[in-house]
This record gives structure tokens, C-alpha cells and sequence, in this order.
């Protein structure tokens, strides 16, 4: 009798445990990533650029070995920002130091990077030295639809700052349209640091763009990824971009800075004059945002990090614990980029037929 119970209960089980299996909600993932790529230059001389300037172009000897291992290095680092929990590369990723398109075809290209088919969105800048942003966008996932760039139009002194692009495109991700603006905003050379009127200038500018994005879709889902110059406490964020880092407080009208409260613990994406700063970040409008409900039936954020493995980091010296750069001192250092990448999971309930 009491063998004939022990069977129908592990019957009763069985059934139960495949009936739960099949209403478990499965997730797609996706990684949204942004990457300073420190000085990515090729080594021919542009003479309508300042590139000469570049560490690649100032080295003495084999620039073209330089070249190829830095492509090596930064596509290898790109193939596996994310893929943890999402399994693949990102499906997007804006990148910043970048001369041209070339290097950017040289990029996806290369073995570890090809069999993602990436396409590329980029612009010539005005930047004094020749750097621009770009994005970066897997064919299979992510559909652009429009893109554009906006120069700040930053004055100082009533000269023209000739600073990078801010470059906006919009797009599916998945079935889902959602807009990305990639930054590059003013350097801190000068002194300027803790706040600049410059850096603020380039914020509002952000805010120009997202009012257009909104006038024509007021629900937007925007993305602000880059690498602003400034940490995410500065003057830019908490009073131009008045930016929120307690998600109990996040409307959705409002910009959501996951950043803020990793600074704040201590977390740093580059050392800049011996001080630890953040100033690679992602940012969200607040309809990305899980409010706690758990919700996923469209694209929500997961969850933010810096991508900061020990093979970017230095493991001595007097630099130990500093991102592994590539160029120091005039001369090649066999790294990969003196900032850390930053990227984000979205996640939605899978639609299972």
C-alpha cells in the first residue's frame, strides 16, 4: 500500500514539475555596451587632421605591428563585454577615440569580431585631433532606422571649441525602437574638473535631443552612453541632465544613472592625475527602468557594470590596479585602452510559440 502511495505521488510530481517547467518565463538578453578605445588610429597621415598627434603616428618604430595588435586586442575585449549572461557579444556598442572608418571596418573584421556581422555608424567629427565617435550594431538584432550628429556649438573666450560629435541613432532592437545618443564631451585638460561650463554646454545639448526624440515620440526609450569627461555627481548630470541614481524616485520622463551609485562605492572606469573617476557611464530614461513590479513584456535594464577584468587591469608596478593602456610615455605598452568599457543588460519576456 505504501508502495503503490510513494508511485502516485512521484506521478503527481512529475506532472507538476513539467507543468512548471513550461509556464517558466524565459528571457531574451541583450548587452548595450560603450567603449573608449584610446587613440584607435590608423598609420597613414591624414593631412587634413591633426593625427600626426596621435601616440601611433609619434612612435619610432613598427607602427603597423602596433596597429594590428591594438585590433587585436580591442576586438578580442569587444567579443566578450556581456557574455556572462547573454552569451554572445553586444548587440550594441558605442565607441569613442576613433579616426576613421577604416579603423572601424578593421575592427569587425578582424577573427574575433567577423562572425558577428557588425555595422558601423560613423561620422567625421570637427575634433582638433581627428577622434570621433561611432556605433557599433549587430545586423542580426539591431535594425537603425535614422541617425544624425550635433556639434555642441561650445564657444570660450568667442572661439569655436572644436569638440566631437554627438551622435544619435534610432532604431529596432529586437521589435522594439529605442534611441541611443553616443558622447564624447570636452577633456578636463586645462584644470577644469569638478565642473566645466564646457562639459555643461555639451549636457544641454544631450537635452536638445532628447526634446526632439520626445516631440516625435513621447515615450522614447533613450540611451545615453559615453565617456562624458566627468563623474556621475558633476554639476553635467545631478543639475544640468538632473539625473537619478534611487530608482524608488525614477518617472519616466526622467534619466536614470546606474553609475552613480557605483561611483559612490568606490568604482572607477579610468584613473585620471593619480584620481579614480567614472567617467564612462550608461544612462536610461526612466521607461527602461524595472520598477520592481518584474514586468519584461518589453525591453527593461537588468542590470549595469564595468567591464573591468583582471587582463585590462595593470597587475604591478607603480601603475597595479590602473586600466592596461596602450600608450605611455611616447611609447607602446602592448595594452588595451586606459579607459574601462561599461555595458548594461536589457531583458524581455521571450515570446514562445
Amino acid at each position: 500500500m505504501e508502495k503503490r502511495y510513494f508511485i502516485i505521488l512521484l506521478f503527481i510530481f512529475s506532472i507538476s514539475s513539467s507543468c512548471s517547467q513550461q509556464n517558466a518565463k524565459k528571457y531574451t538578453i541583450r548587452t548595450i555596451a560603450f567603449y573608449n578605445l584610446e587613440n584607435l588610429f590608423d598609420t597613414i597621415n591624414d593631412v587634413s587632421k591633426n593625427d600626426e598627434a596621435s601616440p601611433i603616428m609619434e612612435l619610432k618604430w613598427n607602427k603597423s605591428f602596433v596597429y594590428n595588435d591594438k585590433i587585436e586586442k580591442l576586438s578580442s575585449t569587444i567579443a566578450k563585454i556581456g557574455k556572462e549572461e547573454s552569451k554572445t557579444s553586444p548587440a550594441i556598442i558605442g565607441v569613442a577615440e576613433v579616426e576613421n572608418t577604416n579603423v572601424l571596418r578593421d575592427l569587425i573584421n578582424s577573427k574575433h569580431l567577423k562572425a558577428f556581422d557588425y555595422g558601423i555608424i560613423h561620422y567625421d567629427s570637427p575634433d582638433k585631433r581627428g577622434i570621433d565617435v561611432a556605433l557599433l550594431y549587430r545586423k542580426q538584432y539591431f535594425k537603425p532606422v535614422f541617425d544624425e550628429v550635433y556639434n555642441p556649438n561650445i564657444y570660450s573666450d568667442n572661439k569655436k571649441v572644436y569638440t566631437r560629435d554627438q551622435l544619435l541613432v534610432s532604431g529596432y532592437l529586437d521589435d522594439e525602437m529605442v534611441h541611443i545618443i553616443v558622447n564624447h564631451w570636452p577633456s578636463r585638460r586645462g584644470g577644469s574638473a569638478n565642473s566645466s561650463p564646457l562639459r555643461e554646454k555639451a549636457a544641454y545639448q544631450n537635452l536638445k535631443i532628447i526634446a526632439k526624440i520626445r516631440d516625435k515620440d513621447k515615450h522614447a526609450k533613450i540611451f545615453i552612453m559615453g565617456d562624458f569627461n566627468d563623474d556621475p555627481t558633476n554639476k553635467s548630470f545631478k543639475e544640468v541632465l538632473q539625473t537619478k541614481h534611487q530608482k524608488r524616485t525614477v518617472k519616466e520622463f526622467d534619466l536614470y544613472n546606474p553609475y552613480e551609485n557605483m561611483f559612490r562605492r568606490g568604482f572607477n572606469t579610468l584613473v585620471y592625475r593619480d584620481n579614480i573617476n567614472l567617467f564612462d557611464q550608461i544612462l536610461i530614461s526612466g521607461n527602461l527602468l524595472d520598477t520592481g513590479k518584474k514586468e519584461y513584456s518589453s525591453f527593461k535594464m537588468y542590470k549595469a557594470n564595468i567591464f573591468n577584468k583582471q587582463f585590462l587591469t595593470h597587475q604591478k608596478g607603480k601603475y597595479k590596479g590602473y586600466p592596461f593602456r596602450s600608450f605611455s610615455n611616447g611609447n607602446y605598452t602592448g595594452g588595451y585602452s586606459d579607459h574601462y568599457p561599461v555595458y548594461m543588460y536589457i531583458i524581455k519576456e521571450k515570446i514562445m510559440n
